[in-house]
């Protein structure tokens, strides 16, 4: 009994590793494609809120200062400000909450933390923030969540975060990623049978992404086959 016990801590410790890598591999791709997402989508939607409501301007031009901080990494500026011209996200998001601008400066509050690995700040501000059924911004927000979720150690809801922001992007960029994270935290808890369900899926639902392209998706229906 002792053996089996050890043997299946092993094997728990080794998919935890295994999910670490895979997060730290493609942490990146993710950062940048929240990012640029985030930013396209707030773009678009301050214009448009702009146009509609000029009273809109002062917090899109609050938010638009601190998004260049924000790109540059300079996290702790873009969350409390520089002393300049950025008040800071989290400042937007109290004073402009009630508007567009203020409600995607808690997503980008919500990002800074989770660059800042403070996860439990992360997850309030990602919280906090109305995702309003946002075809763009939805899916990058549910996914940074999740990854939030996951290195808190909650993985019951990481899984089913990703799961929600797979099926609410569903295309072949972000899709096959959130799936595969949620197969990783099913293998970590013990769950190989869930994990193969979500790589096949990847492989013959998203044929063209990269992780099929470059049979990534196979070694990962492999391990959990045997």
């Amino acid at each position: 009994m002792a053996k089996k016990n050890e043997k299946q801590a092993v094997e728990n410790i080794e998919a935890v590793t295994k999910t670490e890598a895979f997060f730290e591999k493609y942490k990146k791709h993710i950062l940048y494609g929240i990012c640029a997402i985030v930013v396209i989508a707030a773009a678009i939607i301050c214009y448009v809120q702009f146009i509609k409501n000029p009273r809109e301007q002062k917090a899109n031009e609050a938010l638009a200062s601190c998004e260049e901080l924000f790109l540059s990494e300079t996290y702790d500026k873009a969350l409390d400000g520089d002393g300049q011209g950025c008040l800071g996200f989290l400042k937007v998001a109290d004073e402009y909450g009630s508007t567009k601008a203020g409600n995607l400066a808690k997503l980008y509050a919500g990002l800074c933390y989770a660059q800042l690995e403070k996860f439990e700040d992360a997850a309030k501000w990602l919280e906090d923030f109305d995702q309003q059924d946002d075809a763009m911004i939805s899916p990058a927000a549910l996914g940074a969540l999740g990854n939030v979720y996951a290195n808190l150690g909650q993985n019951d809801k990481a899984i089913k975060t990703l799961l929600q922001a797979a099926k609410t992007a569903d295309n072949g960029s972000l899709s096959p990623i959130y799936l595969i994270q949620a197969g990783e935290l099913y293998e970590a808890e013990g769950n190989p049978e869930e994990a193969l369900k979500l790589y096949n899926e990847v492989k013959t639902k998203y044929v063209n992404s990269m992780a099929v392209q470059q049979q990534e998706i196979d070694r990962y229906i492999e391990r959990v086959s045997k």
